[in-house]
């Protein structure tokens, strides 16, 4: 009875062990997501700029630091081909963010976001058209 009741309480420690670990984890994810969303408030999304950083705050238990880099070479893509060729071009930029809570719980999140400008006319268009006619 006295083994059974020592086996029961190590399964009940090892259990309370694996879910305060699976918490920690899921905070160092929200915190990552919570990085993604402060790059996407205040990041500068400038192509021609270097890859940018940004850091949660440095007190709380869970934390975060998130990069803004331009994709592409800072190049921009012309719109798809249909009604709206010509009239806007997409500059493209790639947001990781870490997030880190207690016992080492580390996560790490990308997202890709695409900005939309007026039309760059130093883009070429995609040679591959079958109508040349319709290159500007």
């Amino acid at each position: 009875l006295t083994l059974l009741a020592v086996s029961g309480m190590n399964s009940a420690s090892l259990e309370f062990i694996m879910a305060g670990n699976e918490q920690y984890r899921s905070n160092a994810f929200q915190a990552a997501e919570a990085g993604i969303e402060q790059a996407v408030l205040l990041g500068s999304f400038n192509p021609a700029a270097a890859a940018q950083a940004l850091n949660g705050a440095a007190t709380a238990t869970d934390n975060w630091a998130a990069t803004v880099t331009p994709q592409l070479g800072g190049v921009p893509l012309p719109a798809l081909w249909g009604n709206s060729w010509n009239s806007f071009s997409t500059y493209h930029f790639e947001v990781q963010s870490t997030g880190t809570a207690v016992r080492s719980a580390r996560a790490v999140n990308v997202q890709g976001i695409a900005v939309v400008s007026p039309w760059d006319a130093t883009i070429k268009n995609d040679p591959n058209l079958a109508n040349p006619a319709l290159t500007p």
